[in-house]
């Protein structure tokens, strides 16, 4: 019998080929970033905030570009620096006239790109909470709407800490996942120069050669579809498990939150819509957990001072848990 609410086998196919669609479409401009590309867009599709992490030149800027065209969707980028306040990015109220007049600053768009948002101090940070959570910038007093669409993209390098501030873990806890780009294998980066020497050029759009495949409406109908994929009681119980083993872990001084278990869920939703498939399997969750964990745990220092990382602890936790049989 079939429940209420649940997708169709038709409208999850039909569901399924317009995400690979922007996924191919991602693809086709962003070289040698597959698993990056494909995690960008599971998030969307989960109506989720990024933090992308890379050293520079690996293509942060033009995967959310692009996606912004791909999908039809506004897009401004935000260059955070020690002095950026934030009204600067929230906007102000004007005088105009016979009264005020509010000014929206740049993260009223749909797609936000928070360049190097760890060299902005704690208080800047901190103006995107509210934005990231509510969707709505409050300034002297009365709150602003932010677009159904509205996604933050923040981007840090791993490398560079001077001049930096670490991301308070409120914040982090708001980036449903953290996606992880390094340099591309040869082939791609080959690839590259090719597409140079045909004319792209990664500040100029118009040389990106993508059209929109999706639009605004487009975009929300499958983030609906998304939240209809069904996740059976085993399931539930086996995403549960695995936030919970990071809290009882020794190898992490913190674990993950209870709005972790929720992004977990939410994402193994959206790679099983792509995947074509109308409810959620254990392998979704388990591919996706690291994405999901890594910027909300911390390891013991004893253990960084070994080389462990986070990735290498979860990997740990994943294999404690048993997965249910589907």
């Amino acid at each position: 019998m079939e429940r209420a609410g649940e997708l169709r086998e038709d409208e999850v196919t039909r569901a399924a080929e317009r995400a690979r669609s922007v996924i191919g479409a991602l693809e086709r401009v962003v070289l040698g970033q597959s698993a990056a590309v494909r995690e960008c867009v599971l998030a969307l599709l989960a109506r989720g905030h990024v933090l992308l992490e890379g050293p520079p030149g690996t293509a942060k800027t033009l995967l959310v570009r692009t996606l912004s065209r791909t999908l039809g969707l506004s897009f401004r980028r935000i260059q955070f620096t020690p002095d950026l306040m934030p009204a600067d990015i929230t906007g102000i109220n004007m005088m105009s006239g016979n009264g005020f007049a509010f000014r929206p600053g740049p993260l009223f768009a749909d797609l936000v790109l928070a360049d190097e948002i760890n060299r902005a101090p704690a208080k800047t940070q901190a103006a995107l909470l509210e934005a990231m959570q509510e969707r709505t910038v409050t300034v002297d007093g009365e709150s602003h709407r932010l677009s159904d669409a509205f996604s933050v993209f923040a981007t840090q390098n791993p490398i560079e800490f001077e001049g930096t501030y670490p991301l308070p873990e409120a914040e982090l806890d708001r980036f449903l996942i953290k996606c992880q780009l390094g340099y591309p294998a040869v082939a791609a980066e080959r690839g590259l120069l090719d597409r140079v020497l045909g004319g792209f050029d990664p500040a100029a759009p118009a040389t990106f050669g993508v059209e929109p495949v999706l639009d605004g409406s487009g975009l929300a109908g499958l983030q609906a579809a998304t939240a209809r994929v069904r996740a059976e009681g085993a399931l539930l119980d086996y995403v549960t498990a695995l936030v919970r083993a990071t809290r009882e872990a020794p190898a992490f001084t913190l674990g993950a939150s209870p709005r972790a278990t929720v992004a977990l869920l939410r994402i193994a939703q959206a790679a099983a819509l792509v995947e074509g498939r109308g409810f959620v399997v254990p392998d979704d969750v388990k591919t996706l957990a690291a994405p999901v964990l890594r910027h909300r745990v911390v390891v013991a220092p004893e253990l960084e001072l070994e080389g462990v990382t986070a990735d290498a602890a979860l990997a740990t936790v994943l294999d404690r848990i048993e997965a249910p049989r589907t």
